[in-house]
């Protein structure tokens, strides 16, 4: 009798099952379900998630790990070489592995972000304009989001695999890093930046979108780049002149537009009240009380607060000695473009007896002076978490004070919902002031500069103590020919890459420009030679010419490809 009951039981059950299996799982999305141009709008908003799908260990939102600790603008920070290490490695350069693992997540994300982007594009592809109005647009904002992405990959690995929306997923694992070569990996780029800036609005309601001028900054930005033509083994061997008058071109587009200026303070860049301004081309946006656990915080900068009780977490990217050296000027309120570092400027009397650029108060946090423009609230060396390895100063753009609504804790960790300005207006202007000088049109970039020069003179209604007197000894003039200068093409030169580190500092791109001129072995290694005799955990740090430019590719990704991806020449 148990026989036959066991049975009856077993077909019943059988007999349920294909039903079971035919009905539809609850709460799971199909692709298919996706393929609607309401959720198409929805899949291009994930896109731009990417922005800021980073976290401390692969903070390619801002760069400060690849491009600022690498540069010698800031060293690493946190409790030593050891709390993470990856970026010990990348600050000193013998150190650097192929099989660092933050180099290996860095990659992953990014890529991660690029699939977002295809997946959009090919929805968004697939409808008529008379289904998908918005079509063109959101293929303009989708291009412009998958260049910025290969742009960072570009800068950071040179040679790497390039697909787009066409590509099989299936045919991923055909595509080497090699199919490309690196001139045509930036034609991709530039590419989707052209189109973009083709097809997109001036304005767009959304802010955080891009639009026509934001998408020809960044070409303006990824055409400098790519003009600096570099031989397999990464030196420059020549300028592409036709480049350079596309970037004066296209700056002078922008500009003429009226759309951007610079902002009256300097300030206004690192405060979250004035984000979106009229300075502000293209912004990471993040956000808090949206809903969500934790809002969508600026995750890439977690690590970077002081140790105070007010904060209480991390203590990473401080400012270097050479950088707060960086911003004395002379008698005139000039660079001392040889002699800056001749002498270090310690906490103390130090910034009352030296003349300085008003962009250390905006850039630098120093002891015993107000931290991040409040009076009341004073840096002190303690809040530093490793003085005796790092340094008593601190970064200050990124962050944003305790009483500040951006704020956010997420025990140990700290951030905020400030935007993060992937290019300033400020950028575009010295993007053409670059390719006028190295078209030989240096007089033309005099005016450029000195605007830059000029705000920053102007930016001092913030720097006060508690008694209404400035922060530190302020002192910066313009460039004024046969008074304080002879303005030459070599002088431009060194003005306008002087201009560009004190005006960008700690802002996590420094270390391509260097790169991006060919200096970066000469530049670092003699930065080593002296920083070296000032923070120990630099003792052995040494930039190796034809190797260091970029980092390897992933061990993990050759592994994963079978060989098929090839390694960066000298790793």
């Amino acid at each position: 009798m148990k026989k036959y009951i066991y049975i009856l039981v077993a077909t019943f059950l059988l007999s349920g099952c294909s039903k079971v299996l035919d009905e539809k799982p609850q709460g799971v999305v199909s692709s298919e379900d996706l393929n609607t141009p309401q959720n198409a709008e929805k899949m291009v908003i994930a896109a731009y998630a990417g922005l800021g799908n980073d976290a401390f260990t692969a903070p390619y939102s801002s760069m400060w790990a690849y491009g600022s600790v690498r540069s010698g603008d800031a060293y690493k920070g946190g409790d030593g070489p050891g709390d993470v290490g990856d970026f010990n490695a990348y600050e000193t350069f013998n150190l650097n592995r192929v099989d660092i693992g933050a180099t290996d997540v860095t990659w992953f994300r990014l890529y991660l972000a690029i699939g977002r982007v295809n997946d959009a594009l090919n929805r968004v592809n697939s409808f008529s304009p008379a289904e998908f109005p918005a079509k063109e647009i959101r293929q303009g904002e989708l291009r412009f989001l998958r260049g910025h992405f290969y742009f960072l990959l570009k800068i950071l690995f040179k040679r790497i695999p390039y697909m787009d929306e066409t590509v099989p997923k299936t045919d991923y694992d055909k595509i080497s890093n090699r199919d490309l070569t690196d001139e045509q990996v930036w034609d991709k780029i530039v590419a989707d930046f052209r189109f973009a800036g083709d097809h997109l609005p001036v304005n767009q309601a959304d802010k955080g979108r891009a639009s026509k001028f934001s998408a020809k900054s960044y070409l303006a930005k990824v055409l400098l780049y790519q003009a600096y033509v570099q031989d397999d083994q990464n030196n420059v061997t020549s300028i592409n002149a036709a480049k350079l008058n596309e970037v004066v071109t296209l700056t002078d587009e922008i500009t003429n537009a009226g759309k951007y200026s610079l902002n009256g303070d300097f300030a206004n860049n690192f405060l979250s009240t004035f984000q979106n301004g009229s300075e502000s081309v293209f912004a990471i946006q993040y956000s808090k009380d949206d809903g969500t656990a934790d809002g969508r915080l600026d995750n890439g900068h977690s690590l970077n607060y002081p140790m105070n009780v007010e904060y209480g977490c991390c203590g990473f990217h401080n400012p270097s000695q050479n950088l707060v050296n960086a911003y004395k000027t002379d008698a005139s309120g000039l660079p001392l473009f040889s002699t800056f570092n001749d002498v270090n400027t310690a906490a103390g009397n130090d910034f009352t007896t030296n003349s300085f650029d008003p962009r250390l108060d905006h850039s630098v946090a120093i002891p015993g002076h107000p931290y991040k423009y409040k009076p009341s609230f004073i840096f002190q060396v303690s809040w530093t978490r490793a003085p005796q390895i790092y340094g008593r100063f601190m970064s200050l753009k990124e962050t944003v004070l305790p009483d500040d609504p951006a704020f956010k804790k997420f025990p140990p960790f700290m951030s905020s919902s400030k935007n993060w300005d992937i290019i300033r207006y400020a950028d575009v202007i010295l993007f053409r002031a670059e390719a006028l000088i190295e078209l030989g049109r240096f007089n033309e970039a005099l005016p450029l500069i000195n605007s830059i020069r000029a705000r920053a003179g102007n930016s001092l209604s913030l720097l006060k103590q508690t008694n209404g007197n400035p922060t530190s000894n302020y002192k910066i003039t313009t460039y004024q020919p046969g008074v304080n200068c002879t303005w030459t093409a070599s002088f431009a030169r060194e003005a306008l890459r002087y201009e560009r580190r004190m005006e960008f500092a700690m802002e996590g791109y420094r270390f391509f420009d260097l790169v991006r001129w060919g200096i970066a072995a000469e530049y670092l290694n003699a930065y080593f030679n002296v920083e070296k005799n000032r923070a120990s955990h630099l003792r052995d740090a040494l930039f190796k010419k034809n190797r260091d430019e970029y980092l390897p590719i992933p061990l993990n990704q050759i592994n994963f490809s079978k060989g098929l991806y090839k390694q960066n020449f000298g790793w």
